[in-house]
């Protein structure tokens, strides 16, 4: 069964049939287009092109047909039709006969499809900040438990300054909070229903798009019927974010991939979340971390290829929009899968509290703070910074740490140097002593700690 062929002589060629089928990855959208289905009907009413008595026996059926895909998702796949739409028509005319057959009036697959698209787009959204927020609360509970954790901090990774390991898991809670905002954006652009658009230019029936809108919960109808029926930017909003994503999902293996090489040894993973080698008995791989990381780019592959998809086609519907959809389920199912698998990583890792400590003790990450204890003598920072970077060469030569060198070789370097150094560079006070908003000191971490339970908390309402 085809939604056409009157104008056509000939049965289609079968291999163009299944190139042109998308029933394999739009069946997906059933209970989008069966709602939207329903929809449609009550607004025939108005239309006079249906009966309140024909509208209730279209809705019974189609209520029957969404039960039924309910406990069987996969059967509309097993059909061979063209694409879900003609699955839906067909089981109605099979049940209704004739009056299957007017629910279309008025109707494109233009608007249909992009209708359902978005209905199915905005419970995918709903679902990943769902993923994100669990994810963040791992990351809130491993920063409680671990607040006391000291390890080196990296810049152009090499060792930098000493943070706490509850301020690393706080900064990739900060990145998903953006995620999750754009994510938030993105289904406020989406909002608007395009049904009643029908191919490109609306239609001559009285439907009332307004209350049609209002009906499946979009915030407003469309305004133009051929923007409507032939962009898609909201795919391409929705995969930019998850690109976004995906990159901090990456940045967060990478870390961590790092953090538990021999080299670092900051980190271990239990066994069962690691595998190992078939070659060599004494591997144990972050192979979860590694997949997360590889995974990225199959999700910026999917938003570069409707970014080209869509750039050089004109107004309106064309055929390559079809292209908009498997790109798009890939990407969602791969960003909901890494983000549990990072909630489980976080969950599961175990930390080397003395191995991180040592590593901050012996980078010279307190060389900046020796810096700024001269600063408080009165030297100015900049001859601070060069006078600093004379001690630490000299450190290095004699193969000791700055708080375990001799006063009077510091001395010798800058006489205003006096025994309280000591104190000052040590790396619980150099720790305390980073006390701005959002600095590494046990207080801000705290207030951060609070910020992010309480944004957490907050229930997203779709």
């Amino acid at each position: 069964m085809n939604l056409w062929g009157g104008r056509f002589s000939n049965s289609t060629e079968n291999n163009f049939k299944k190139f042109n089928q998308s029933i394999k990855f739009d069946y997906i959208l059933v209970k989008e287009d069966i709602k939207a289905s329903i929809a449609w009907s009550k607004s025939l009413v108005q239309g006079k092109v249906l009966t309140n008595q024909e509208q209730i026996q279209i809705e019974k059926q189609l209520n029957i047909l969404l039960k039924n895909v309910t406990e069987q998702p996969n059967d509309p796949k097993k059909m061979d039709v063209e694409d879900i739409h003609t699955w839906v028509e067909k089981k109605l005319v099979e049940n209704l006969g004739e009056l299957g057959k007017k629910l279309h009036t008025g109707r494109s697959r233009n608007d249909q499809v992009t209708t359902d698209l978005k209905l199915w787009c905005r419970i995918q959204i709903k679902n990943l900040i769902k993923n994100i927020c669990n994810f963040q609360n791992q990351l809130v509970e491993k920063a409680e438990t671990t607040i006391d954790v000291i390890m080196p901090g990296y810049t152009h990774l090499q060792r930098a300054q000493p943070i706490r390991f509850a301020h690393w898991c706080l900064a990739y809670y900060e990145m998903l909070e953006r995620d999750k905002s754009r994510l938030k954006d993105s289904l406020h652009r989406l909002n608007t229903c395009p049904l009643g658009s029908g191919a490109l230019s609306g239609t001559s029936w009285n439907i009332d798009r307004k209350a049609l809108a209002d009906n499946m919960n979009f915030n407003a109808p469309t305004n133009n019927s051929l923007d409507s029926v032939s962009d898609r930017d909201y795919v391409i909003d929705i995969l930019s974010t998850a690109s976004i994503g995906m990159m901090h999902l990456s940045r967060f293996s990478e870390d961590l991939i790092f953090f538990s090489s021999n080299e670092s040894n900051y980190i271990n993973f239990p066994d069962d979340i690691t595998s190992g080698s078939s070659l060599m008995p004494q591997k144990k791989n972050p192979d979860i971390l590694e997949l997360i990381r590889g995974k990225c780019g199959r999700v910026y592959g999917a938003l570069i290829g409707i970014l080209v998809t869509l750039k050089g086609l004109p107004l309106a519907y064309n055929k390559d929009l079809q292209e908009d959809k498997e790109g798009l389920i890939d990407a969602i199912n791969t960003w909901n899968n890494s983000l549990n698998m990072a909630s489980l990583v976080i969950k599961k890792i175990q930390l080397n509290k003395t191995i991180c400590y040592q590593s901050a003790q012996e980078s010279y990450s307190n060389a900046t703070d020796l810096a700024d204890y001269l600063v408080t003598k009165g030297i100015a920072f900049r001859n601070a910074h060069y006078i600093v970077g004379k001690i630490v060469l000299k450190a290095i030569d004699m193969k000791v740490t700055l708080e375990k060198m001799n006063l009077n070789i510091l001395k010798q370097f800058c006489n205003v140097i006096e025994n309280d150094v000591f104190q000052y560079i040590a790396i619980e006070k150099i720790i305390q002593n980073h006390n701005t908003y959002g600095g590494v000191s046990k207080e801000q971490v705290l207030i951060a700690l609070r910020n992010a339970k309480k944004k957490n908390n907050t229930k997203y309402i779709l």
